[in-house]
């Protein structure tokens, strides 16, 4: 935090405003974005994972169907 206190003391030195600055500092609302977002990745990883483990089984099943007809 001590990088944050600094540029937030250059804004506020500058004549900026500095609760606007402070409040999207202090904002986590993004951050709760994100970490859905990365959990809607890490489910569509394993979805893809499975879904191609159950085709590669459906073809071996079928190769050996049409084998024995």
């Amino acid at each position: 935090m001590g990088c944050v206190s600094l540029l937030l003391g250059q804004v506020e030195e500058q004549g900026a405003r500095s609760g606007t600055v402070r409040r999207l500092m202090e904002d986590r609302s993004g951050v709760t974005a994100i970490e859905y977002g990365l959990i809607a990745a890490l489910i569509a990883v394993a979805a893809i994972i499975a879904m191609t483990a159950v085709g590669t089984s459906l073809t071996n099943v079928f190769n050996t169907v049409a084998g024995d007809l």
